[in-house]
């Protein structure tokens, strides 16, 4: 019954499964990458949906900074509050990774309201940093 409500879809990126025919994502997987596509598309991609998707491609040049982090958690925000109806996300955190001074850590605490389970991806983006 879940699978039903939740769905299911083509595994990204697509792909072959182990008797020929395209490999296929369900349950709360299909919710994960659904969240990736968003995440790593930029408005303007899709031809027939070029509102889809999350701006966070534009602070690929921005400093990595509080500034930088509070933008992209509200551009995350935004995108999957728009585009991701089966979850009602809890907490963004955004922070920069300890190890690497060009990626940000984006943390997404969210609830799947079809089976009320809590749930959390966390998605690394990379910023370009300035040449000094």
């Amino acid at each position: 019954m879940t699978n039903e409500i939740i769905g299911s879809g083509w595994a990204f990126p697509p792909g072959i499964d182990s008797q020929g025919g395209i490999s296929l994502t369900s349950e709360k997987s299909e919710i994960n990458q659904a969240i990736l596509i968003i995440l790593s598309t930029s408005p303007g991609q899709r031809v027939m949906r070029p509102n889809f998707g999350c701006h966070l491609q534009d602070l690929v040049f921005a400093p990595n900074n509080s500034h930088t982090a509070a933008e992209a958690r509200r551009m995350v925000e935004e995108a999957l509050g728009m585009w991701e109806p089966r979850i009602k996300v809890v907490q963004v955190n955004v922070y920069p990774d300890q190890n690497d001074t060009s990626r940000l850590v984006i943390d997404v605490q969210y609830i799947i309201k079809a089976t009320r389970d809590r749930r959390s991806l966390v998605y690394p983006f990379y910023l370009i940093p300035e040449e000094g």
